[in-house]
């Protein structure tokens, strides 16, 4: 059994402190009566529904949703690709400068980024929109499902694919029934990444966005230069449930496939 120090313990909880007591204190005050967000008038949800009556909100939010399932499924499947390409291609003449182009966008300012977005939209001719948006958020989330997809099939035990192959499974049929249910667990905690990135994206956003289509980021981020209203923080607590509740729910997935998995293997040691 592992002890911690007391320097680790006291690190821990002042990490921790900082990084949620902010959070804590932003959904308390979202229940908050009064007007003013700095003092407390009371419990009261009334904020809630004045926030489902803000039709700009509400745009930017279907906006923001949209992009993100989009986004986060195009990159999914990307991200997956150019992971088996990595892990299994082996060797092959440009591989460096492939890798590269995919881990580029993870040390990549988002501000170059989405200034050489721009550029490239202007030159072919797009208007800046949901489709700019989202190419933008699903060229650089596609390089983090890369890596967590990447990091799972370093592991993959290639044999039970091979197994597949000799009882007479093409490539295809042994990646969909044996590979990609193993995988899975990263492949949706990718997907997962992938979308929280884009709904909490606001640079790339800010460059490829146009008067037909604001997210919800921009939106806040323009709200709060003119102060902070208790509408900003009823919606702020609803995106950190939503985000909660998908982060949840991917580790539970992944704990039964994991536990799933065990067992299977249990269960083919004692037949053997």
């Amino acid at each position: 059994m592992i002890r911690l120090s007391w320097f680790n313990v006291v690190s821990l909880t002042l990490g921790f402190a900082f990084l949620y007591i902010p959070m804590v204190i932003l959904v308390i005050y979202s229940f908050n009566k009064s007007k003013l967000v700095t003092v407390w008038g009371g419990f009261s949800t009334k904020w809630y529904g004045e926030l489902m009556q803000n039709e700009a909100f509400l745009d930017a939010a279907w906006v923001t949703l949209k992009v993100a399932v989009i986004s986060s499924s195009i990159a999914t499947v990307l991200g997956t690709m150019a992971a088996l390409v990595l892990v299994r291609a082996g060797r092959f003449s440009g591989r460096m400068l492939f890798s590269g182009m995919i881990y580029a966008p993870l040390v990549m300012p988002e501000v170059i980024t989405g200034l050489s977005l721009l550029l490239l939209f202007i030159g072919l001719g797009l208007d800046r929109g949901v489709l700019t948006i989202v190419l933008a958020h699903t060229t650089f989330s596609m390089c983090y499902v890369s890596v967590v997809v990447s990091s799972r099939l370093v592991t993959f035990d290639w044999s039970l694919e091979e197994a597949a192959l000799d009882l007479g499974c093409s490539k295809t049929e042994a990646f969909r029934l044996v590979t990609l249910p193993i995988i899975a667990p990263a492949v949706i905690a990718g997907w997962l990444l992938a979308f929280t990135l884009s709904l909490d994206d606001l640079v790339i956003a800010s460059f490829t966005s146009g008067p037909s289509a604001t997210t919800l980021p921009i939106k806040i981020f323009s709200a709060v230069r003119l102060g902070v209203s208790p509408e900003i923080n009823a919606l702020s607590t609803i995106m950190i449930t939503i985000v909660a509740v998908g982060v949840i729910t991917a580790s539970l997935v992944s704990k039964r496939q994991l536990v799933r998995q065990k067992r299977e293997e249990q269960a083919a040691f004692r037949a053997q």
